[in-house]
């Protein structure tokens, strides 16, 4: 479900705001592993069932020492509009300039329905000390937070 590349690389640094309405430096945000889910835009229905798989198995990710963020280019209100819908029990970031996405190479072209488009390619990051240990590139969503758990406790 989407091809890895660039193993323990270092990770980019973003300074995103967050859906608890402050400014998520990553560098500083204390636990063992990081996941940084890039996905379109709120409210559609694979990003819906993303964010959803990943909410109901918060608890499991939490108990690794794993802080999950989903990120897009969505507005601040859209993403807590978003959050509070799905009582999504982690943050979102809202990269409307699409700083870490670009940085994070996930913006490029896409097909839809014959036409092509520019767009945010839905991608995942795993991040343990400082370094990104796993990457998924243009994810299936179906099983693929199970998949990313499953790949922290089998590491």
């Amino acid at each position: 479900m989407g091809r890895k590349q660039n193993i323990n690389t270092e990770f980019k640094n973003i300074k995103l705001l967050s859906t608890s309405n402050k400014i998520i430096s990553l560098c500083s945000e204390n636990s063992k592993y990081k996941v940084l889910y890039f996905y379109p835009k709120n409210d559609t229905p694979g990003c819906t069932l993303e964010t959803k798989d990943f909410n109901s198995l918060y608890s499991k990710f939490k108990k690794l020492d794993c802080k999950i963020y989903g990120i897009s280019k969505d507005a601040l209100t859209s993403h807590v509009k978003f959050k509070n819908k799905y009582k999504t029990k982690f943050d979102l970031l809202s990269d409307e300039k699409k700083e870490a996405i670009k940085s994070y190479k996930v913006w490029g072209k896409k097909k839809f329905m014959g036409r092509e488009f520019m767009g945010l390619i839905r991608s995942t990051f795993l991040i343990k000390n400082q370094k990104i240990i796993k990457e998924w590139r243009a994810v299936k969503v179906k099983g693929h937070a199970l998949e990313v758990l499953n790949f922290i406790k089998n590491n």
